[in-house]
C-alpha cells in the first residue's frame, strides 16, 4: 500500500526539520529509529546499571523511576503508567470511589475534555462539569460559586490549549483552598509541571504538596520515549496499581521508556529553567518581528510566556502557513515554526502554532529570531498573493491530531 498524502507531507516535514541547522527545539520524533536506539545505548549506562536484569511487570528500572519521581515530588509513592491518559483516568476513578462522587470539576479546555474522546465518561463512568468557560485558568470564585457539587477538582498546569497559561502562586493556593472548602480532593494534571516552578517561584515539592495526587509526563518536556507517573499517598498508589492492571497498563517490560525517563530527569529537568527564561526572549523578538513584518495581524500568547512554550496566531489558513513554514526550513535550513492548526472557534482563516524553546533554541539571539521572522513574513506575503491571483484562498484542511497540535512537545507536531 502506498503512502497517503498526509504521510508524504509528514515525511517531508520531518526531513526538513531534521536537516535544519537552526531550530528552536528538537524532540525524539525528529530522529530515525537508528538514531534513537544508538543514543539510548550510548547514554543509558550513565543513569542506570545496565548489567541489571530487565524489568518484569514494573520492577527493576521501572521501580527506580517511581522512587526517584516520588522523592522529587515529596510524595509517599508513585506508579509508572504507559500513558498519561490512563494514569489520569485511574486517579480520577479512585477519587470518585473514595469521595462517593463521580463528578469531576475541570476546565473545558483540559486534556481529558479535548483530546481523549470522552474517555472519562465512556470508559470510567465519570461525569465532568466546568466551573469556568473562558481560555484562562479557573479562579477561587469560579470554584466557590459553581452551583453543582463535585468530589474532585482537576487543575491542569499549565493549561496547554489556552496557551500554556498558569495562575499566579497566590491564585493557585486560593483555588485549592476553595476546593477544600467544598470537601473536594485536588488532582493536578501536571503533564508539564516540571517547567512550572519558575513561574511560581516554588519547587516541585511545594507545588505538589497542594494536591492529593499529581500526574506527570516523561515525554512532553523531558524528551522521554513515553510514559507517565501518578504520585500520591501509599494507599492511593496501591489502589491505582490495581486499576492500572485492569486497564491493561501492567506491561511486561518497559525498560526503554524507563531509561529515557531517568535520562530526562538527569539531563533535561535541570535545564528547563534556562529554556523558560529564553522563551521570554524568543517570544518578545517574535512579537516585535511580526509587528514590523507588514502582515495584517499577529499575536504572541501569552506575553511573556509562563513556561518554555507559547502560541503564535496569524490570520491565514493553516495549510498555507504549513507550506510556507516547511519551505523556509527546506530552503534556508532554519525551522522557525512547525505545524499550524485552525482555531477551534472564531472566524475562519485564523490559525495558531505552538512554539517550544529547548536546548537548540538557547543559541538563538533576538536578532536571529527577527531575521527568521522577516524571511517567513516575506514568503507568506508572496504565497498569499499568489493564492489570491489564482483564486479563493484555500480553507483549513489540517485537523488536530488526537493529542492536538503539540502532542510530543515538539516532536509529534509532525
Amino acid at each position: 500500500m502506498g503512502a497517503t498524502d498526509e504521510q508524504k507531507q509528514r515525511h517531508r516535514r520531518l526531513t526538513a526539520w531534521r536537516a535544519s541547522a537552526k531550530v528552536l527545539a528538537r524532540a525524539s520524533a525528529d530522529h530515525t529509529l537508528a538514531e534513537r536506539l544508538a543514543a539510548l545505548a550510548a547514554d543509558a549506562g550513565t543513569v542506570h546499571d545496565l548489567d541489571e536484569w530487565t524489568d518484569v511487570y514494573g520492577d527493576g528500572v521501572v521501580a527506580e523511576v517511581e522512587r526517584r519521581t516520588a522523592d522529587l515530588l515529596g510524595m509517599e509513592a508513585a506508579a509508572f503508567f504507559p500513558t498519561g491518559t490512563m494514569a489520569q483516568q485511574v486517579a480520577l476513578r479512585c477519587w470518585a470511589a473514595r469521595t462517593g462522587s463521580p463528578v469531576v470539576a475541570l476546565h473545558p479546555l483540559s486534556h481529558p475534555e479535548v483530546h481523549e474522546r470522552g474517555a472519562l465518561t465512556s470508559v470510567s463512568g465519570l461525569r465532568t462539569v466546568h466551573p469556568v468557560s473562558g481560555p484562562r485558568q479557573m479562579t477561587a470564585d469560579d470554584v466557590r460559586g459553581f452551583p453543582e457539587p463535585f468530589g474532585t477538582l482537576m487543575v491542569e498546569l499549565p493549561l496547554r490549549d489556552a496557551g500554556f497559561v498558569l495562575p499566579s502562586w497566590e491564585e493557585l493556593e486560593a483555588v485549592v483552598a476553595a476546593a477544600r472548602e467544598r470537601d473536594a480532593v485536588v488532582h493536578l494534571d501536571g503533564a508539564r509541571l516540571w517547567e512550572c516552578t519558575e513561574h511560581f517561584g516554588r519547587g516541585l515539592q511545594e507545588v505538589a504538596a497542594l494536591a492529593d495526587s499529581v500526574y506527570l509526563s516523561f515525554y512532553k518536556s523531558l524528551d522521554g520515549l513515553s510514559g507517565a507517573v501518578l504520585a500520591g499517598s501509599e494507599s492511593l498508589v496501591d489502589e491505582a496499581r490495581t486499576w492500572r492492571h485492569r486497564y491493561g497498563g501492567q506491561l511486561f517490560q518497559q525498560y526503554p521508556a524507563a531509561l529515557t525517563a531517568l535520562l530526562g530527569l538527569e539531563r533535561e529537568l535541570p535545564r528547563l529553567p534556562s529554556y523558560v527564561a529564553h522563551a521570554k526572549v524568543v517570544a518578545g523578538a517574535l512579537a516585535d518581528g511580526l509587528a514590523d513584518s507588514g502582515l495584517p495581524w499577529s499575536r504572541v500568547h501569552p506575553r511573556p510566556p509562563h513556561t518554555h512554550q507559547f502560541q503564535v496566531w496569524l490570520p491565514y489558513a493553516s495549510d498555507l502557513l504549513d507550506e510556507v513554514s516547511v519551505r523556509q526550513a527546506e530552503e534556508t535550513g532554519t525551522t522557525l515554526f512547525r505545524r499550524w492548526f485552525p482555531a477551534s472557534a472564531g472566524p475562519p482563516g485564523v490559525s495558531f502554532t505552538e512554539v517550544t524553546v529547548a536546548a537548540p533554541g538557547l543559541e538563538w539571539t533576538a536578532g536571529d529570531v527577527r531575521e527568521a521572522v522577516a524571511d517567513f513574513a516575506a514568503r507568506l506575503r508572496e504565497a498569499a498573493a499568489g493564492q489570491t491571483q489564482d483564486g479563493p484562498a484555500r480553507g483549513d484542511s489540517g485537523s488536530q491530531e488526537q493529542d492536538g497540535p503539540a502532542q510530543g512537545d515538539p516532536g509529534s507536531q509532525t
